[in-house]
């Protein structure tokens, strides 16, 4: 099977993109991982598949692999990087399009200036509809790592986030953390960790180790997440600038039931075609 696609990323987050609407693709985990793979293959956090709408109502559908082969519901860097590719391939000339994805439909929009902006929808704060698992509804919830008690705010942004607010990102115990609060059995689908630091009522700082990927240089449903955390406890006001490793988002939302505007930057680094005359091993 041979391909075209373009590698892309946003803020460092990177992704493997391909049309699946030109181009008939049927990808096995074991293949994804192997393209996904930085020595062996060509190297992404996500794999990104661009897809036929369903119905009227939508313009695309957009499918989300993560690198360990899994598919996930949501990416918000991915968002911004499809809206990009779909007006570099000539797929639209929509400047805001309606895209399916397996948590919703979303409606990311190409911006004058080339950053591009998503609708991410409203919160889900309610435990059973992240999922995870809780007898609380409190904004804080206290969660078992490692032999010791964080303080957590689970929310999903159409994919499922803990968030601990912590003094120093740069000293956060991410990687000890991070695969722990993953993996959880109080989050049946697994859960991104992120590792929240304030640094004044319209910034903060943000590492998240996400769910089959590891510690990203970004993570958008992530700077969502962090900054519903953030309000709900009353140390943000809308909007947020969020630093990450690979650069800044602005983050807005006003409250419950509204929903979260993401923008940023998304790019293109260079496309290709790749032959998989293999069966890579499972």
């Amino acid at each position: 099977m041979k391909f075209r696609f373009s590698k892309m990323h946003g803020l460092g987050n990177d992704f493997v993109v391909i049309d699946g609407v030109r181009q008939s693709i049927v990808l096995s985990p074991a293949q994804i991982r192997f393209l996904a793979d930085r020595h062996f293959g060509i190297g992404c956090d996500q794999l990104l598949l661009v897809e036929q709408a369903t119905h009227q109502e939508v313009d695309f559908c957009y499918r989300i692999f993560n690198a360990d082969g899994g598919e996930v519901e949501q990416c918000g860097n991915g968002a911004r990087c499809f809206v990009r590719f779909v007006h570099e391939q000539g797929l639209t000339d929509k400047r805001e399009i309606r895209v399916e994805t397996l948590s919703g439909v979303i409606s990311p929009r190409l911006e004058s200036d080339g950053e591009v902006s998503v609708d991410m929808g409203a919160p889900v704060l309610e435990p059973a509809r992240i999922p995870f698992t809780s007898v609380l509804n409190d904004v804080i919830q206290p969660l078992e790592v490692g032999g010791q008690s964080v303080a957590i705010t689970a929310v999903s942004m159409g994919n499922p986030h803990a968030v601990q607010v912590v003094a120093d990102v740069d000293a956060a115990p991410v990687a000890v953390q991070g695969p722990l609060i993953e993996s959880h059995p109080r989050f049946p689908q697994r859960v991104n960790a992120g590792f929240m630091q304030i640094k004044g009522r319209q910034r903060i700082r943000l590492r998240v180790f996400e769910r089959g990927a590891g510690e990203t240089l970004a993570c958008g449903t992530g700077a969502c997440a962090a900054v519903v955390t953030g309000i709900l406890r009353g140390l943000l006001d809308s909007p947020v600038r969020v630093e990450t490793h690979g650069g800044e988002l602005s983050i807005a939302w006003q409250g419950i039931g509204t929903p979260v505007l993401m923008t940023g930057p998304a790019l293109t680094v260079f496309t290709g075609e790749i032959e998989l005359c293999f069966n890579p091993r499972p």
